[in-house]
């Protein structure tokens, strides 16, 4: 490889990250304001299985959850194939997440809390840093499985190591989420 496919590779490599990050922003600021100033279209009522969305939505987390564990698990014994396939299955059901979380939001609207007592802190921290991370979230993953894509191993891994325990985070919590507004915000 010359120098020149080489500035060119880091160029392109440049405008890619640059394109995930205008994507991660739009989406984050789409989200702000389908949850937070967009008024819910008070269709809940009328489409039942819109009530069952949150359900579904920690049902993805989980099976998120599971399938990151098992990706981390299969690369530290060298099984790429199947990291592969395990990683790819947690992108697709973190993208069914959103599609089904953004479904949720346009008809529903935000989810207040009402619940007092021990749980209101305890939730609201969760919450919190559930939502920061979910921010920084969606460029991490873009550009993990872009540089694996590229065959990028040794910065695919540099990212994967802060990728993977914000992710896991974020899936994690957002099922926690689901049980708290269910069983305490009644």
């Amino acid at each position: 490889m010359n120098s020149y496919e080489s500035v060119s590779d880091h160029k392109n490599e440049k405008n890619v990250f640059i394109i995930i990050g205008i994507l991660s922003a739009l989406v984050l600021a789409f989200l702000v304001w389908l949850i937070y100033f967009k008024p819910g279209e008070d269709l809940e009522s009328k489409i039942g299985w819109v009530g069952y969305l949150p359900i579904l939505n920690a049902f993805l987390n989980t099976l998120t959850s599971v399938f990151l564990i098992t990706g981390l698990t299969f690369i530290k014994q060298n099984k790429i194939e199947w990291h592969k396939r395990f990683m790819f299955a947690a992108t697709g059901t973190s993208a069914l997440f959103l599609v089904s979380y953004i479904t949720y939001h346009h008809f529903h609207g935000d989810t207040k809390f009402i619940a007092s007592g021990f749980i209101r802190p305890l939730y609201f921290g969760i919450l919190i840093s559930h939502i920061l991370l979910s921010a920084i979230q969606v460029p991490l993953i873009l550009s993990t499985l872009y540089l694996a894509m590229e065959k990028n191993f040794i910065r695919h891994k540099k990212i994967a190591r802060i990728t993977f325990p914000i992710w896991l985070y974020v899936s994690i919590t957002g099922v926690l989420i689901f049980i708290i507004l269910r069983w305490f915000n009644v």
